[in-house]
């Protein structure tokens, strides 16, 4: 291609110094910063796109020459520009659908350019391999990750053509940069002492997260939380005083929406930080009380990334289970379980019922033995939530069951008192399903798993239960539960 006639008709100077790369991109960046016209900057994007697709290597990365990272990062900037997100001055951090009609396009078209920028890099890169273009490689890739992630989710000011583009874009930032995936583009590369993008990219966040700017850019909440889960052990430890107050500044929003956002990040960063540095500074103090306080909402999709992250904190601050004969002194792994049954008693919501039962399985076994403290209000719960169904899926039920299940396996010495109401609560359940149009398979689940709770209660009895059950008047039992009660009868008793 002839480089002077493009930049000719591109109306980019006339003298001969303008076909220097640096000029050419100099007058693109200002011709378009000028431009007002939406069809007349979609052309110069085109016109740019095509540019740098054809041009010679050696004209767009010409050697020797320091100012080109600035100038390609200043251009990339511009375009980026374009297709940013509007503004959003109300306290609620969100606009209506229809301000973002234009995003799509003007993200398509500006991932177009820096595609076609990424490949003749890419080229640059295999022809020659120079420190010049790995630099403008390490200039550029926070930018694209950025841009690309912005446009990668599906959102408002999103379509299913410029999801695609920016798939396209990151993909070719991860190849860019020598990487085998996102994480690692993110977190380096460990085994050869090679840092990620995550800093600088948390760094240029960095400003758009404070408390006066946050819901200013209703997507960069939403980058900052997926760049984030990207980054594990032992890489997110560096970075914990940048992610940390952000996390925790969008969790304590009244929006649900940004709670439920922040609570994620949190509890990624409790699965992926050591315990001695959430310790540090207080900070898994803090990170208690502010997650904790969430555990007074009627919302199940906020309850449900709740109670999984402060089981999990409640690991890092609390110290393992006391050893056999020796008593352990209640703290706030007592407070959260009384909270949950007392919340759950008095629920009568089927989605926070089957959040409740389904995160008290994992509050149980992260206890231990000690739940016994607790033994009269959890078999009040247990014996009422097998009481109401939850059609068409049975999940609460189903999780009652389990959490029943790995009571008895906990807490077995003292359960042989409780055998005599935990019995009947069972066999009425089995009564009840038994008798319900349910799906074959699914009712055989439910009656397999209340058989398997009678099995473990006549082992905790020491066949005692055996002795009541065969005792039963078999004429007024249904053929199924008949099977069931069969099933316990026949067992052998574990010594």
């Amino acid at each position: 291609m002839d480089v002077a006639r493009f930049l000719h008709e591109m109306k980019i100077g006339d003298t001969a110094s303008s076909y220097s790369v640096l000029a050419a991109l100099s007058h693109i960046r200002e011709h378009f910063e000028v431009e007002e016209a939406h069809e007349n900057r979609a052309r110069i994007l085109e016109d740019t796109a095509e540019l740098l697709a054809n041009a010679p290597l050696s004209w767009l990365f010409p050697e020797g020459n320091t100012d080109l990272r600035g100038q390609y990062l200043g251009l990339v900037n511009s375009f980026i520009r374009y297709a940013a997100l509007p503004v959003c001055d109300t306290d609620s951090g969100t606009l209506p659908a229809k301000n973002y009609e234009d995003i799509p396009a003007k993200a398509q078209a500006v991932s177009t350019v820096l595609l076609a920028l990424s490949l003749q890099i890419q080229n640059a890169l295999e022809d020659q391999n120079s420190p010049a273009i790995r630099s403008i490689v390490r200039t550029l890739a926070p930018t694209y990750c950025i841009f690309s992630i912005t446009h990668l989710q599906e959102q408002p000011w999103t379509s299913a053509a410029s999801r695609k583009r920016a798939l396209e874009l990151l993909t070719s930032v991860v190849e860019l940069t020598g990487s085998r995936s996102v994480q690692e583009l993110l977190s380096g590369k460990l085994d050869e002492d090679q840092k990620g993008v995550l800093g600088p990219v948390i760094d240029t966040l960095q400003p758009e997260l404070t408390k006066e700017s946050w819901k200013r850019n209703q997507a960069v909440k939403h980058v900052f939380s997926w760049v984030l889960v990207q980054v594990g052990r032992p890489c997110l430890t560096e970075y914990l005083e940048k992610v940390f107050p952000p996390s925790l500044l969008i969790s304590d929003d009244y929006h649900t929406e940004n709670k439920v956002l922040g609570v994620h990040c949190l509890h990624h960063i409790v699965l992926n930080v050591p315990g001695a540095d959430l310790r540090q500074f207080n900070r898994a103090q803090v990170l208690y009380h502010a997650v904790f306080n969430h555990l007074h909402t009627s919302e199940a999709t906020l309850i449900q990334v709740v109670l999984p992250c402060l089981i999990d904190l409640l690991s890092v601050l609390e110290k393992p289970p006391a050893l056999a004969g020796t008593r352990r002194k209640q703290n706030r792994f007592d407070n959260m379980l009384r909270h949950v049954l007392t919340y759950m008693e008095m629920e009568h919501k089927l989605d926070l019922r089957r959040v409740y039962a389904r995160n008290l399985v994992l509050l149980i076994e992260r206890m231990g033995i000690v739940i016994i403290r607790h033994m009269k209000r959890l078999e009040r719960v247990i014996v009422g939530y097998l009481e109401v169904s939850d059609a068409p899926e049975e999940k609460c039920r189903l999780n009652i069951l389990e959490a029943l299940q790995k009571t008895l396996q906990i807490a077995w010495p003292c359960m042989e008192k409780r055998m005599g109401l935990l019995t009947q609560s069972l066999l009425r359940f089995l009564v009840d399903i038994s008798s319900d149009s349910l799906p074959t398979q699914l009712k055989e689940h439910l009656m397999t798993e209340a058989s398997q709770c009678l099995l473990l209660l006549n082992h905790c009895s020491k066949g005692k239960l055996q002795t009541l059950l065969r005792e039963l008047d078999s004429s007024c039992v249904p053929d199924a539960v008949l099977m069931c009660i069969q099933k316990v009868t026949a067992a052998p008793l574990c010594q």
